[in-house]
């Protein structure tokens, strides 16, 4: 195999038999194969991709596609029934949620073992725990027996190992769709540095983290390799196989789909520019975009810098000025930062990015343009307030980080003097009734028969 790939599948096939009743299979091995008493199911059939050193490949498809039997016979942990594998390094992978521990162990005795089950020697493993348990950050639960762990925990401490094991590739299913904003940010900084010198293989049902991630995707439908190219093409075609799918188990109707509304008069406040017209509708419905904020919490775990300038406090604010624990989407908001300053500032600049839960970016902003010809300077000692107004959009339900930064300079050459990974976490309960990761109120929609 070429020392530029780091995994070949070709014609990678598994086939089960499945019995209708438990005594064929005694029936079966009495025959010694003269006759079947079994049905042949194939788990997957004739896959063929390559994996080339610092690539990253998606798997994407459906329950029941043949992700998860692809990923073991990968993982080495189930044999194929035909079909050629070959891999070109060490293989770690986050699986189903807490593959491989033992639930009767503690954690520490379950970083040993895993550890060990990667090839690390035990002196290995001794001077690279302390990393694991901050990674992990589980406390005293590392004392403690697996099986009082929580999801999230489970996640925590697998995620520590594989990411400690100086693995070569690395395999991650749907196990980052569980645990708190925090640690999964953690976790995708991990992938994103990853990624840029190894292989990574992706698996997730979210078509948008897989096109932000990977390079190119497999998709897959039961069993069958329905198309392997570049992540945005083979995407859209499963997209638009699972929509038009969907839509055929869809009965038909004499009312149009969703809620039954008549035009609504534009609400709110004169001064503002825009109002979405379904606003007292949807605000007055269950479909409302619920998002609650927590409270700024100074993590210096997930920050950099702080000596010349130091982030004190981040929050999201009302029109008033009060702070919000609780907000919806589509209303006006302010977002406020406050930096103490410890040295001469001629030039800060304050900014903000909102991400996802997979670190994708979905808007942000900073004060440079606003104050570019108009430097506002700052001396030792002082405190910097910057504020940024805008309509929250309508987020899809899950969680979102807010990172927040100060520096000092251009928008093109300038120092970071402190940054927060997650400076603010927002939690969307309800996905609002537009489409996509975030939707964007809308002044008016119309349909008109001529």
């Amino acid at each position: 195999m070429s020392s530029d790939i780091a995994i070949r599948v070709s014609g990678l096939s598994k086939c089960y038999h499945i019995y209708e009743k438990p005594h064929q299979r005694l029936l079966q091995m009495m025959c010694r194969g003269r006759r079947s008493f079994f049905q042949e199911f194939w788990a997957l059939k004739d896959v063929e991709f390559t994996l080339k050193k610092g690539e990253t490949i998606g798997i994407i498809g459906r329950n029941g596609s043949g992700k998860s039997t692809l990923l073991q016979m990968i993982c080495g942990t189930l044999n194929p029934t035909r079909g050629e594998l070959e891999v070109n390094g060490r293989v770690a992978a986050l699986l189903e949620l807490g593959a491989g521990f033992n639930p009767e162990f503690t954690g520490r005795e379950n970083v040993y073992m895993a550890a060990s089950l990667y090839g690390l020697s035990k002196e290995q493993i001794d001077s690279r725990f302390e990393d694991i348990a901050a990674f992990a950050d589980i406390g005293s639960f590392l004392e403690q027996p697996v099986k009082t762990y929580s999801s999230g925990m489970y996640v925590r401490l697998a995620f520590a190992v594989v990411a400690h094991v100086d693995a070569d590739i690395l395999v991650i299913d749907e196990a980052l769709s569980v645990g708190d904003a925090f640690f999964t940010q953690k976790c995708m900084r991990f992938i994103r540095k990853f990624r840029e010198e190894k292989s990574l293989i992706f698996v997730s049902h979210d078509t948008a983290s897989i096109i932000n991630l990977c390079d190119r995707v497999v998709w897959l439908d039961r069993g069958v390799q329905r198309r392997t190219g570049d992540s945005k093409t083979v995407c859209e075609y499963y997209l638009n196989d699972l929509f038009s799918n969907l839509s055929d188990q869809v009965s038909s109707s004499d009312d149009a789909p969703g809620p039954r509304v008549e035009k609504i008069a534009r609400v709110g406040e004169p001064e503002l520019n825009w109002v979405d017209q379904r606003a007292a509708f949807v605000n007055a419905s269950n479909l409302r975009n619920d998002i609650e904020v927590f409270r700024f919490e100074p993590n210096e775990e997930g920050a950099f810098g702080g000596s010349d300038a130091r982030i004190v406090d981040v929050s999201l604010t009302d029109s008033q000025g009060g702070s919000l624990s609780w907000l919806v989407g589509g209303e006006k908001v302010a977002l406020k930062i406050e930096v103490d300053t410890a040295v001469d500032l001629d030039r800060p600049i304050v900014g903000f990015f909102v991400k996802d839960r997979l670190g994708q970016t979905l808007f942000g902003d900073n004060t440079f343009f606003s104050y570019q010809n108009r430097p506002c300077a700052a001396r030792a000692g002082a405190r910097l307030t910057a504020q940024f107004e805008f309509f929250m959009p309508w987020l899809a339900k899950g969680d979102y980080i807010i990172q927040v930064a100060v520096a000092n300079g251009t928008q093109h050459e300038h120092r970071q003097l402190h940054w927060f990974h997650e400076g603010l976490v927002i939690r969307s309960h309800h996905d609002p009734v537009s489409t996509g990761i975030i939707g964007i109120p809308l002044t008016n929609i119309s349909l008109s028969v001529a």
